[in-house]
């Protein structure tokens, strides 16, 4: 039987720890497929397997109405956010799943703390919510465009961590995917979105100008990741240059997180038993 890495490989040093001042994302290969079965095909089995599993613990998670858990899924343009949605959860009940999909703030957004918002999204009790970008979305655009100064965002980070760690506190399990893809990947996915008219709807001309930062971006995660990740809100980087493998390795972090919860479904109801339906 095939030996894989242990998921812990992937996960970034928690702040405070020595080698989270040493972390970079650089030591991490986007093209590397450490969980992958051998071909595409095996990774979308192994997947729709795991994809079974999850929909049996979203279930429990649901009619239990106790715990909450909240994945972050962040990543540059075209990394796949939305392709690692639909694979994840395609065998996955959407009864107690819910997306949030966050976008520049609006006025209204802005004229509050950054947070605010995404407090109001985070998940109920027996809810499973997906962030597709997040409240790091405040901590890497200004931050890039110059829109807030350093101790600012030390700032931010300070939030964060106290942030996550309220929800944790409330029942909240959290867990964080960086979508990690190359700079050359990134630059064949915007150019099928021109090449094709279908995927035309894809591209945003913005898109080219977050490309000519890339390298503020890419330190701007670094900096993200390793000031924000913690034991009770981790990051893991998630190699996504290969779409097949990178939805298989969020698959297989959610379900471990998800089992490692120990979900039942709740005890039966005594004055059910022998009642009968006229």
């Amino acid at each position: 039987m095939a030996k894989f890495p242990s998921l812990d490989d992937y996960r970034v040093p928690y702040f405070g720890d020595k080698k989270a001042e040493t972390f970079s994302l650089d030591a991490i290969d986007p093209a590397a497929k450490p969980f992958s079965r051998g071909s595409k095909e095996g990774d979308r089995d192994r997947l729709a397997e795991i994809g079974s599993k999850i929909d049996v613990q979203q279930e429990r998670l649901h009619a239990q109405r106790h715990q909450r858990v909240l994945l972050v899924l962040q990543g540059m343009d075209t990394s796949g956010k939305d392709g690692t949605i639909r694979g994840v959860f395609h065998e996955v009940d959407p009864l107690g799943l819910r997306i949030v999909a966050f976008r520049a703030p609006t006025p209204i957004e802005l004229s509050r703390d950054f947070l605010w918002r995404v407090h109001l999204q985070v998940p109920a009790a027996g809810e499973l919510a997906i962030f597709n970008r997040s409240h790091y979305e405040d901590v890497l655009v200004p931050r890039v465009m110059g829109q807030i100064d350093e101790a600012e965002c030390e700032r931010r980070f300070r939030q964060i961590r106290d942030f996550e760690a309220m929800l944790a506190e409330t029942g909240t399990t959290i867990i964080k995917c960086l979508l990690h893809i190359s700079k050359d990947e990134q630059k064949s996915r915007i150019q099928a979105r021109i090449d094709d008219p279908g995927k035309h709807w894809k591209f945003d001309v913005s898109d080219l100008e977050a490309r000519k930062h890339w390298d503020a971006y890419q330190a701007a995660y670094r900096d993200a990741l390793a000031a924000t990740s913690t034991e009770q809100a981790p990051w893991y980087v998630i190699p996504a240059d290969s779409k097949s493998h990178r939805n298989l390795m969020v698959a297989e972090l959610l379900l471990r997180l998800m089992e490692s919860l120990k979900l039942d479904y709740p005890p039966a109801k005594p004055e059910l038993k022998g009642l009968t339906i006229e």
